[in-house]
């Protein structure tokens, strides 16, 4: 007899999420995220046993919406050991949708790129009629087993769709068909459980040491805040958040603009040595930099086709550093 194909080592890393939530009743709407432990989730998909060998462990337990700093770093120290591990294959990360592509883009600045890393989550809770976590979680796993899924940083499977982490979003509040890669597009998909990739593998991410070096501790990451701009908006909120944070995100309007008030506002800011990025709260385009706003002038840094989202995350892996703005605009203007 033939002697049979070992099946890939892939460890799967819980958080949470609305993947493991658990309905009050299944009429109603309201669930509680978080409910099922990762060996319970595993167990509702038996077919995975002739996917892969699974390694499972529940780094947390949360909604989405809880996720933080603390989970992030734990969660980076443990894959970064599984990536230097020879017996493991490739990993999987369930977890919440709302704050998902946050912490897919964080992963995927601060891992090494080679290994298969896969993130997933659910829309529907486990207990729903038509829960999509048990497919998601095959699909995750087959792709986090699959040879061409090597070398492409983190990726996010949901509905049999691959996103990079650099270009999806959550851009629906229900439904199944809620993640999409808005500028860059899907990056493939799921056909008969193996991915089916659109394009080659990804340029090079950008340059910031966490890749390799290890992490401070959470209490120790620089503080970035999001500040959304509106029709008049009222400009000591970036005076407020100024004083609290080293670096700000400016959700503007359009191209990443705001008020003349606003602006000068951000400027100050820059002046007393505050990290600002300009990004757009349209979610889609790119924010260039000196198109409309002069950034050079008021001291600002251009966030590119980053939403404001992923730019603080990126802006908060800078800082830990650098200051220096032309070294923040050139870690941007390679993202």
């Amino acid at each position: 007899m033939p002697e049979r194909t070992r099946l890939p080592v892939i460890a799967v890393l819980a958080t949470g999420g609305t993947i493991a939530g658990a309905q009050a009743a299944q009429q109603g709407v309201g669930y509680v995220a978080g409910s099922y432990d990762i060996a319970t989730l595993l167990a509702a998909v038996p077919t995975l046993a002739g996917v892969a060998d699974l390694r499972p462990e529940q780094i947390a337990n949360v909604g989405s919406q809880d996720m933080n700093h603390t989970v992030w770093h734990a969660l980076a120290t443990r894959i970064r050991a599984l990536m230097a591990d020879p017996g493991i294959d490739g990993i999987v990360v369930t977890h919440g949708t709302d704050t998902l592509e946050e912490t897919a883009y964080f992963l995927d600045l601060t891992m090494p790129c080679g290994k298969p890393l896969v993130l997933t989550g659910a829309m529907r809770p486990a207990t729903a009629l038509g829960a999509d976590g048990p497919a998601n979680l095959y699909a995750a796993v087959a792709l986090a087993g699959h040879e061409s899924a090597r070398g492409r940083g983190a990726l996010v499977v949901m509905n049999e769709d691959i996103h990079e982490a650099r270009g999806v979003q959550k851009v629906a509040a229900a439904g199944l068909a809620a993640f999409a890669s808005p500028d860059r597009g899907r990056a493939g998909v799921m056909q008969a459980g193996a991915p089916c990739f659109h394009r080659g593998l990804p340029l090079s991410p950008p340059i910031v040491p966490w890749r390799t070096a290890a992490l401070p501790p959470p209490d120790q990451w620089p503080r970035v805040g999001i500040v959304y701009a509106h029709a008049d908006m009222q400009v000591d909120v970036i005076d407020f958040m100024a004083d609290r944070c080293q670096g700000l995100v400016m959700a503007g309007v359009g191209d990443g603009n705001a008020s003349a008030a606003a602006l000068q506002a951000l400027a100050r800011a820059a002046a007393r040595g505050v990290a600002v990025v300009r990004a757009s709260r349209t979610r889609r385009g790119r924010v260039a930099r000196n198109v409309e706003v002069n950034d050079d002038a008021l001291g600002l840094i251009a966030a590119g086709d980053l939403n404001p989202e992923k730019a603080r995350v990126l802006l908060m892996l800078g800082l830990m550093s650098t200051s220096d703005r032309a070294a923040l605009c050139r870690c941007f203007e390679s993202a």
